[in-house]
């Protein structure tokens, strides 16, 4: 499968991070968990290597290696660190809404910062009331000569704690043209940053509540048009959220089967390796069969993205496969580590902890369900990944094309994003 979707440089690249997450990750592992909180500096780090700018073209400093190279270092950080993984795969979703809608000054401002981890950027859409609802929000943006005031409240925001620059969705008119995009820098007047709360899993991520009081936003922050707020959120979660969070599962995936055949070629039952007793060997054999079809579920689904081609199915696809199958091979390895999987000593539970956190954001297994079951009855409206292809690829263009490329596409895809009201949770 590597040597199918891959090639030489995505293969240094994967070795690159791996040995960058055994290093300077897995040491932190046990502070991180210990502490609970979100872990400021090793986020900065991991983002000043330059892999959050994986999928920003290079004419504004990023890597420009595409979803697949971006799927590999997610991949490969959630090996060893579900949390940290979590943290690339927000700021690289943080990052899409300006790939797709910032204007030129925009992205000449953000995309290089970002691309070298000075700026980790968020998604916050979602709202305490009105959950994976979008059109159900209530916070608020109303023009007061060139700036806009902000007001209203977000939660769920990925990397809530360590962000600098919010994309930031609220209400500026009614119905589902009513809502807009802006940019909000973390330190501007009127933002605050609630609490964290301890959570389940990825200890060391932080995906907590963001306030607006008055906050005010000078109209040159405003993302694409007045009314481009909704196609914001959902291109952002299906083109971006759907494969990183299938990424995040993949890693753990992969950690869940190394972990579990080492135990069972260490630990002795009978005189002889638990790995030699039959039943160990068919759970064993079970993960290794999951894993191997996630892993062609995810790397097929971005490949095709990376190409331009229409896959809206298949990053639905792979998230749910991927979520699925991480979460039944983690139950599967604490069923085989019995006792000793109970115990933090060992990274087993904190897998299956971690592996719980992708379930809801970019849509639960029920949405993902539902949408296919849309398709395969020949009820489901348009493709994100055709109409925004070549912005996936991060090719730069003249905006004044984008903005006449973009009314159509915006305009055509009313319908699609009404129906998909429960599906976005972008921000985990």
């Amino acid at each position: 499968m590597h040597r199918y979707f891959t090639n030489q440089r995505h293969e240094a690249l994967r070795r690159r991070v791996r040995d960058f997450a055994e290093s300077e990750v897995r040491p932190r592992i046990a502070e991180m968990e210990a502490a609970r909180t979100v872990c400021h500096d090793l986020s900065r780090l991991i983002a000043r290597q330059g892999w959050i700018g994986a999928t920003v073209h290079r004419a504004y400093g990023g890597m420009g290696a595409g979803h697949l190279a971006k799927t590999l270092i997610i991949e490969e950080l959630s090996r060893v660190s579900g949390a940290m993984g979590a943290m690339v795969q927000a700021s690289q979703l943080g990052a899409a809404k300006i790939i797709h809608f910032g204007s030129e000054e925009q992205k000449k401002t953000w995309l290089p910062a970002i691309a070298a981890g000075d700026c980790l950027p968020t998604i916050a859409v979602t709202e305490p009331q009105s959950g994976g609802h979008v059109l159900g929000m209530t916070s608020r943006a109303v023009r007061d000569g060139d700036d806009y005031v902000l007001n209203g409240r977000k939660i769920y925001v990925g990397n809530s704690h360590v962000g600098d620059l919010h994309g930031v969705v609220v209400r500026t008119g009614e119905g589902s043209k009513g809502l807009s995009a802006f940019l909000v820098e973390a330190d501007r007047p009127g933002v605050r940053v609630g609490a964290q709360q301890q959570a389940m899993g990825l200890h060391g991520f932080s995906f907590g509540e963001l306030f607006f009081e008055n906050c005010r936003v000078p109209a040159a922050n405003l993302l694409g048009r007045e009314g481009d707020g909704l196609a914001v959120a959902y291109s952002s979660s299906v083109l971006y959220g759907r494969p990183n969070l299938t990424a995040v599962s993949l890693g753990i995936h992969q950690a869940v089967l190394d972990e579990t055949a080492r135990f069972c070629a260490e630990r002795e039952r009978y005189g002889k390796p638990l790995a030699n007793l039959g039943n160990i060997k068919i759970k064993l054999g079970r993960v290794q069969s999951r894993l191997l079809i996630a892993r062609l579920a995810a790397y097929h689904a971005v490949h095709l993205l990376d190409q331009g081609l229409p896959c809206d199915a298949e990053l639905m696809n792979a998230k749910l496969v991927n979520v699925e199958t991480a979460l039944e091979s983690a139950r599967d390895a604490m069923d085989i580590h019995a006792a000793c999987g109970l115990f933090t000593d060992r990274p087993v539970e904190r897998y299956l902890r971690d592996a719980h956190h992708i379930f809801a954001p970019a849509g639960t297994t029920d949405v993902q369900l539902l949408r296919l079951g849309e398709l395969a009855l020949g009820t489901a409206k348009g493709e994100w990944s055709s109409r925004l292809a070549n912005l996936v690829r991060g090719e730069p263009s003249d905006p004044a094309e984008d903005d006449r490329a973009a009314e159509p596409a915006v305009a055509g895809c009313r319908t699609s994003l009404l129906r998909e009201r429960t599906e976005l949770q972008p921000t985990g």
